[in-house]
């Protein structure tokens, strides 16, 4: 709109608020009578739905020549290795061995199983990328916003004529244009803030205090490993180990696109948020599919057993 006025303003307001609102209540909707996260379900089916046309582009490059087909193919291979290596780092583990103390009560001894605590490598999820981009992105929305009107020159001699406002202006659209995505302020201010927000967001999410006192009542404890005090500082230890190796994985992940647009010119945008968005949503489908899937099977197994709702067997 070259020149909207208040009723434009206003209904695109209502729209987009209205539309939101929508697909809240559609994913819910989803959650309640079908299977996994419905609002996930729905940003997987948004950002799915630009693959054909990511495909179709690159084709489109090679046919007319701009693109020779080797890189396509050595593309296409990056692509599957990158999603083969995030899908097994979301699935990676460190299984933590636990023993429950064994106790006697009356003439049986109960206890004296092994158990073991399982830390995902990455703990945060795509928190910390979406926080980062949009904490970085903000000042420099701000600053274009506030500055769209400053034309260029040079900022020294701006001051010396006096025009402290207008140099000001232009030293912050500066600035800002140092934060747009491909500069290597951004990158370096990205990495560094998906590192710290992986940390702060792992330490809001588990605490391994809480965790040896819960092993501490139940009679349980790490081989080797004093209960307590003991217990929290070696789970924090093996927290911190993972977390960073975690926030290394999620920082390369994320930069990915950065690389393959600025050195091959990769003609969509892959990896990011996007790329765990699309397989931590695929990963948690899959499992509550077969976790149905296996449900049924233990009802029908129920019911050829002869054991009724009331799980008795059946009188013949």
């Amino acid at each position: 709109m070259i020149d909207p006025g208040l009723m434009f303003r206003f209904t695109a307001v209502v729209t987009l608020v209205t539309g939101t609102m929508f697909l809240m209540w559609l994913g819910e909707q989803v959650t309640e009578r079908g299977l996994g996260n419905g609002i996930s379900i729905i940003i997987f089916a948004g950002i799915a739905a630009g693959l054909p046309n990511a495909i179709a582009g690159m084709l489109e490059l090679v046919r007319t020549g701009a693109m020779f087909p080797l890189t396509a193919l050595a593309i296409t291979i990056a692509v599957a290795l990158v999603t083969w290596a995030v899908c097994f780092v979301e699935r990676g583990q460190r299984k933590i061995l636990v023993n429950y103390a064994k106790r006697q009560i009356g003439n049986k001894v109960y206890g004296g199983q092994a158990s073991h605590l399982p830390f995902k490598l990455n703990m945060s999820g795509v928190i910390p990328p979406i926080f980062a981009s949009s904490i970085i992105l903000f000042p420099a929305t701000l600053a274009g916003w506030f500055t769209s009107g400053v034309a260029g020159g040079n900022t020294w001699e701006l001051l010396s004529r006096g025009q402290i406002g207008t140099a000001f202006g232009l030293m912050i659209r500066d600035l800002a244009s140092t934060l747009t995505p491909g500069q290597p302020v951004y990158v370096m201010l990205y990495a560094s803030a998906i590192i710290f927000f992986c940390f702060f967001y792992t330490a809001l999410q588990y605490n391994p205090k809480e965790t040896a006192d819960n092993l501490k009542k139940s009679g349980a404890f790490v081989p080797g490993i004093r209960p307590g005090d003991q217990t929290a500082k070696y789970l924090e230890k093996i927290l911190l180990r993972l977390t960073l190796a975690g926030a290394i994985y999620v920082t390369l992940v994320c930069l990915l696109p950065e690389f393959l647009i600025l050195r091959w010119n990769v003609p969509f945008y892959f990896g990011g948020t996007s790329l765990l968005i699309i397989v931590v949503v695929t990963m948690d489908f899959m499992s509550q599919v077969q976790a149905y899937i296996m449900t049924h099977q233990y009802e029908s197994l129920l019911k050829k057993g002869g054991f009724g709702g009331g799980g008795f067997p059946t009188t013949r």
